[in-house]
């Protein structure tokens, strides 16, 4: 009898860990550095010809596995992050070289302690309801291009986006063309809805609400990263923020873990995080983009910083109940670099929203100008955000609406749209029942402590924080 040989044992197939893993990350390094100015030709050519793959377009994996690329990766990405930016003296990351290039820098309060505002309670849970919303419009066309998002809304009779998006009335084949975020689509499509689904873009205001709980005002960058160790499951983190979650766990300490190896240090994540440092600073500006600051450096720099300092002065302004989105956009240039990209983005923003009426012609005019730029980079969001807000002019709807149908990052923009928009609106009565009803004051997490807690009750405990001396 013959004995078969036996069969070759099957290599195990490599793990695909995205966002980390070297060999994935240099091609958005080599972006980055085409986006900052940096000379990268001959370090990105030793890439191309030893077969490395260019910078993935939306997912944070390349599509196969190359582990044996990974030293060369690794020496890369070192070389690649210390060669000289010429932007670097107009982009500083440091708080005070912030401050210092700021010329109007705003004053702080006359008064340490926070008024007594009865009010305030109230656009806090209204700006909790718009951050949810906005967020969840944005979700099931996160990473679609923005041919896609005018198609599936118009085939569903839903554009100008007016409403949440839907597959009803939408043909098969557009679907099969334009399918939703996978992730997403069976929650967050109208047909879906039960109830806030887990997201970063309100893990990161949870996180930043425990961090204020246990720390106040006065938390440094490491107590933001012994928070995170403690309370954010690292598969639930992205980007940025998963580098330096790596890189502490390779004993890198902050502000370090922002450069290490972190090709989306300029990307949209820490602006996702400055909420609660604005609401919880009304009427003051700068006292909400220094804590947004200290929070951003654990994993950004340069316009990632820049960003988050914006939005979290953005909403200082809104939050003290005097004034208008205008206002408060303009309180949020005052902390930014003037001669920055971000600031530029932000005026060339508000200024195209500001003069023409027809905001998808505002929208193709920031994509044909801010394009080439990664989706998820601060810059384009931010002056995507601004020009969503300027053309709102307040209106709850139209500000989350414009904010998700410029595309890029639709549910982070749709958020932080919505905290502002919330915010304006002032309380949460007055933001349509179509948009707050299916949340069913129900907000999924997987931070400890949080899961199905109402919206209400996050309106508590933020007021707290605010009106703590």
């Amino acid at each position: 009898m013959t004995v078969p040989a036996a069969a070759a044992p099957v290599p195990p197939a490599p793990v695909r860990l995205t966002w980390v893993q070297p060999e994935d990350l240099v091609g958005h390094e080599v972006r980055l550095a085409a986006e900052d100015g940096r000379d990268a030709r001959d370090l990105a050519a030793r890439w191309y010809a030893a077969g490395g793959p260019p910078a993935p377009p939306a997912a944070g994996a390349s599509p196969h596995a190359r582990p044996e690329l990974r030293p060369l990766a690794e020496e890369l990405l070192d070389a690649l992050a210390a060669l000289p930016s010429p932007l670097a003296a107009d982009e500083p990351t440091a708080l005070d070289a912030i401050v210092a290039a700021c010329p109007d820098w705003p004053a702080p309060p006359p008064r340490d302690t926070p008024p007594h505002d009865p009010a305030l309670r109230d656009r806090l849970h209204a700006a909790w309801l718009g951050r949810a919303v906005g967020c969840l419009l944005g979700k099931p066309v996160e990473k679609l291009p923005l041919d896609a998002i005018r198609a599936l809304a118009r085939a569903a009779g839903n554009w100008p986006l007016d409403d949440w998006f839907t597959a009803r009335g939408v043909a098969p084949e557009l679907l099969a063309a334009h399918p939703w975020n996978r992730r997403s689509a069976t929650t967050s499509l109208a047909e879906n809805i039960d109830g806030m689904p887990e997201d970063d873009d309100l893990n990161y205001p949870l996180l930043a609400l425990l961090l204020l709980r246990r720390h106040g005002r006065g938390f440094t960058t490491a107590d933001v990263a012994r928070l995170w160790l403690d309370e954010l499951p690292a598969g639930r983190t992205f980007t940025a923020e998963r580098i330096a979650y790596r890189n502490l766990l390779d004993g890198v300490e902050p502000p370090l873990t922002a450069v290490r190896r972190n090709p989306f240090r300029e990307w949209i994540g820490a602006q996702i995080r400055a909420d609660v440092h604005g609401w919880t600073r009304p009427g003051d500006p700068a006292g909400a983009a220094a804590q947004a600051h200290r929070d951003a450096v654990l994993s950004h720099t340069a316009a990632g910083v820049h960003g988050a300092m914006f939005v979290a002065a953005t909403l200082a302004a809104a939050a003290d109940g005097t004034g208008d989105a205008h206002r408060a956009l303009a309180a949020g240039l005052r902390v930014v670099p003037p001669r920055s990209r971000l600031a530029e983005a932000v005026r060339y923003g508000i200024a195209t929203a500001s003069a023409v009426p027809a905001f998808d012609t505002v929208v193709d005019r920031l994509h044909a100008r801010y394009g080439g730029y990664h989706w998820v980079h601060a810059v384009p969001n931010t002056a995507l955000l601004a020009a969503a807000l300027t053309h709102a002019d307040g209106d709850f709807t139209r500000s989350v609406c414009a904010a998700v149908s410029g595309g890029w990052d639709t549910d982070s923009n749709g958020a932080t749209a919505g905290s502002v928009a919330g915010l304006l609106a002032g309380h949460p009565d007055r933001l349509p029942d179509r948009w707050t009803s299916p949340l069913k004051n129900r907000l999924s997490t997987s931070v400890a402590s949080f899961d199905g807690i109402g919206f209400d009750t996050l309106a508590d405990l933020t007021h707290l924080e605010a009106v703590r001396p």
